[in-house]
């Protein structure tokens, strides 16, 4: 069962929703029939504009998903639509939608994790439910940027099954090195896919780090982008999940007894 995942990194127009749209619509137009599943980054509508979510963020999400529905039917393709900044009564929310090819939304996930070197919790409200869906026959979950220091929260859906851990992020430049390893340690250690998507570029306070990644279940990175916007693609075979799983029983291995 082989699949196709390309991961759009590109350089967000910060605070300026319109213009990402417009943008993120002609690169799935122009890479949709190259690949299954596309992956945008983390608050590709606004950028990293936190001071102004409240007024620049999505109603409810309602332009994101009638925009990402449209989009990913009018194509035929599935997409991981990386996150948006969500305007609800409790607050705003970073949360990743995901839709089908034939425009079905799948999935709704809010960023459990808030970054506080970057004041994120100043503006943003965290998420309390999973990111655990199924696409194209495989169990996946999505997580969203600093999501990925906590390995017990990956864990808790790779333990259900997942096997491809789809990663939207706006990763900075000086964490590069952290940005990889880490990665590639979720990999390893979940002996799952992981397709994570960086956002390029710079806003008025950060460099971003790009390198979008895709890693197999050994931790073998199939394809990595540079700094620069690109797109990165790797075709996968999900029959390399149980395989890699077979070889190492890491899950049959776990000391529920100790933790």
């Amino acid at each position: 069962m082989k699949r196709t995942i390309s991961c759009l990194q590109f350089n967000i127009s910060y605070g300026n929703p319109s213009e990402n749209f417009k943008k993120a619509e002609r690169l799935i137009e122009a890479e949709s029939s190259h690949a299954d599943i596309l992956v945008l980054p983390e608050l590709w509508t606004t950028g990293y504009d936190l001071k102004n979510l409240d007024t620049i963020g999505d109603e409810d999400g309602k332009q994101t998903k009638t925009w990402l529905q449209k989009t990913a039917k009018a194509n035929n393709v599935h997409i991981v639509c990386g996150s948006v900044a969500v305007k609800k009564k409790n607050g705003v929310y970073n949360t990743m939608y995901i839709a089908d090819k034939n425009g079905n939304l799948i999935k709704e996930y809010s960023k459990a994790h808030l970054f506080q070197l970057m004041d994120e919790h100043l503006y943003l409200s965290s998420g309390s439910a999973d990111g655990s869906f199924e696409i194209e026959g495989a169990r996946a979950a999505g997580f969203i940027c600093y999501d990925i220091r906590f390995p017990e929260w990956i864990r808790k859906h790779t333990s259900k099954g997942a096997g491809i851990i789809f990663v939207s992020a706006e990763w900075p430049r000086p964490r590069l090195d952290h940005w990889r390893s880490l990665l590639i340690a979720r990999a390893i250690e979940n002996q799952c896919f992981v397709a994570a998507c960086n956002c390029s570029g710079k806003d008025p306070a950060n460099e971003f780090a790009g390198h979008s990644m895709v890693i197999d279940p050994l931790g073998h990175v199939l394809a990595e982008a540079g700094h620069e916007e690109t797109v990165v693609k790797a075709e996968i075979d999900l029959n390399d999940i149980d395989q890699a799983r077979g070889q190492i029983p890491v899950f049959e291995d776990i000391r529920k007894d100790l933790y």
